[in-house]
């Protein structure tokens, strides 16, 4: 992959994630969303979860679902990051390894593209706890980039 210039920056790609995937951060308090793109470039991104009691599951740790989310979100910004404003690229495929039990705090996905193709990127995500460099968790990813972008 050529280094360029990245498609958006932060700002930019939280606005535009707001607009077509307004779902993702119901029931945050307003002005906090839950998912937050804190750095993007043109293979990697790096998106937070914040914490939120919506995400616990029984025995206090982070739910395997938002875990899951926050994989698949990191993985389709990094996406965004390098074509731009596709918002039919969609995932065909998510792995995920649950490697520890996440604690009742902040994750933050690494995303970063493997493979960028006219018609797929192949990807990896790295979730730690916020201030953690163990993983908690390790996902790869396709997703389907429309022909006619």
């Amino acid at each position: 992959m050529t280094s360029r210039t990245p498609a958006f920056s932060p700002a930019e790609l939280n606005a535009y994630l707001d607009k077509v995937f307004p779902e993702a951060n119901l029931g945050s308090p307003p002005g906090l969303p839950i998912f937050v793109v804190e750095s993007v470039g043109t293979v990697s991104t790096v998106v937070r979860m914040r914490f939120h009691p919506r995400n616990i599951r029984p025995g206090g740790t982070l739910s395997g679902p938002s875990m899951f989310t926050l994989a698949d979100l990191a993985l389709y910004a990094a996406v965004l990051g390098a074509i731009g404003p596709v918002a039919l690229a969609v995932t065909t495929n998510l792995n995920i390894n649950f490697l520890r039990k996440p604690e009742p705090v902040d994750l933050v996905g690494t995303a970063r593209l493997l493979k960028l193709g006219k018609r797929l990127a192949i990807g990896e995500v790295s979730m730690t706890q916020a201030g953690s460099d163990d993983l908690v968790a390790h996902a790869t990813g396709t997703y389907s980039i429309p022909a006619d972008r």
